[in-house]
């Protein structure tokens, strides 16, 4: 997606969503430490980082997955931490887990209702019903179809979906490529980026697809072993040269001309 066909989105300076040194452990191991991040009104922001690297971990530690053991959680300027994650999707955030998780015995409908559960407007669900699949025409043409016997595609369609049902100001997305196609992905992110410019959904991207990430997303972070290490607009991050070799595959050449892929790190 290049900048050219990008149009600047309606970012406040209002943070939806703010972390304060959160800290997150699974028993005696920390996943992230001292993690400070915002997010603002009508944004996107990624997080970028390698596998393990605590990204799945901030996500849970925001929608109440994961309780975290140090620090605070704000959306909309009101403390979550460790709240129920049902009031937190009542409060208007939604989570795209990695790996999707539709309910694979229920069909494509009854998922999208089920993202639904919370609303009480029965003309407004019936409406965002036909915005999904205004979004994802597939998904009206399987709606009767159990969720477990669509594409990989189409389930991370239907999660997203299933996920804007619940009518978020704030949606937070797991590796929405993994296991995608290229095609695909650009596809989805596409959507994505239709999702925060036309309903003003606020997004904050896990993705390990660091060019994709860059090219949607107007701030980034860089988080290395549980730490965020950088932070930026994704305008600059791209022109950073560690962001460059250990992100998008730019390495530069030695000497020699060979690919300096052991260097260390030298986040700045």
């Amino acid at each position: 997606m290049s900048d050219e066909s990008r149009i600047d989105p309606p970012v406040s300076d209002q943070a939806m969503l703010k972390l304060t040194n959160v800290e997150s452990a699974y028993g005696p191991i920390k996943a992230i430490r001292g993690v400070s991040l915002a997010v603002r009104r009508g944004e996107i922001a990624t997080i970028l980082g390698s596998n393990g690297a605590g990204k799945t971990t901030i996500l849970k530690t925001i929608s109440g997955i994961i309780d975290p053991i140090k620090g605070s959680v704000e959306f909309k300027g009101e403390p979550i931490t460790g709240m129920d994650p049902a009031r937190i999707v009542t409060r208007g955030l939604s989570h795209v887990p990695e790996g999707r998780e539709v309910f694979p015995l229920l069909s494509v409908m009854d998922n999208l209702r089920m993202g639904a559960y919370t609303r009480r407007d029965r003309d407004g669900v019936a409406r965002d019903v036909e915005a999904v699949f205004a979004y994802f025409p597939i998904l009206k043409e399987r709606a009767n179809q159990e969720a477990g016997l669509l594409s990989g595609g189409q389930q991370q369609m239907l999660a997203i979906s299933r996920a804007l049902m619940a009518k978020p100001d704030v949606m937070l997305l797991d590796e929405p490529s993994l296991g995608l196609s290229p095609k695909l992905t650009r596809e989805i992110f596409e959507i994505v980026v239709r999702i925060n410019r036309e309903r003003g959904t606020t997004l904050l991207v896990v993705e390990q697809n660091a060019l994709m990430a860059l090219n949607v997303a107007d701030y980034g972070y860089v988080l290395e072993n549980g730490r965020i290490v950088m932070e930026d607009t994704t305008a600059n991050l791209r022109e950073k040269e560690d962001i460059k070799e250990f992100y998008l595959g730019m390495k530069e050449q030695g000497v020699r001309g060979e690919r300096r892929w052991k260097k260390k790190k030298n986040w700045r």
